[in-house]
């Protein structure tokens, strides 16, 4: 016999007891509300959010190659070579041939791309901040710490694969 629809749950009980018990669940419900704040934020960059990671790594120097940045950032080799496009459109990022491998490309931020980094940074970790602040205060720091070494264990298991 089906239940009628006061004895079911409601859908968010449902979510709630699914969030508990599945890490994918969890960790995809906080990267949606990352990257939605994200995007309020750096809606206006070429690329939205993506296009402020890869602003990112090429201030940061960790651009090293246009086909690392791909594997690192999980973005297509095609949609990858639009993205740049626009942001060396923007005059945020240049890209130049890797002078170790002619046959690879190097990205680089320009100084306006810098600049505008520079400019989001505190908006970015605001909107972090906004996430974080819905733990209880003495989480926060072990949270971030727990998370950043996660982040970096699975970057390497990605590389090895």
């Amino acid at each position: 016999m089906a239940q009628s629809r006061a004895d079911r749950p409601d859908s968010a009980s449902v979510v709630a007891a699914r969030r508990d018990s599945d890490f994918g669940v969890a960790l995809g419900e906080v990267f949606r509300a990352h990257a939605k704040a994200l995007d309020a934020v750096v809606g206006d960059l070429p690329g939205g959010s993506r296009g402020y990671f890869i602003l990112a790594a090429a201030v940061r120097d960790e651009a090293c190659s246009q086909r690392a940045l791909c594997q690192r950032l999980d973005v297509d080799r095609t949609v990858m070579t639009y993205l740049l496009d626009d942001l060396e459109r923007a005059g945020l990022v240049e890209r130049a041939y890797d002078p170790s491998d002619r046959r690879s490309w190097r990205i680089a931020a320009t100084a306006a791309g810098e600049r505008r980094w520079n400019e989001l940074r505190c908006p970015v970790d605001a909107a972090w901040g906004q996430l974080v602040e819905l733990l209880p205060e003495d989480a926060r720091a072990q949270f971030h710490a727990a998370l950043s070494k996660l982040a970096s264990a699975a970057g390497h298991l990605a590389l090895t694969e």
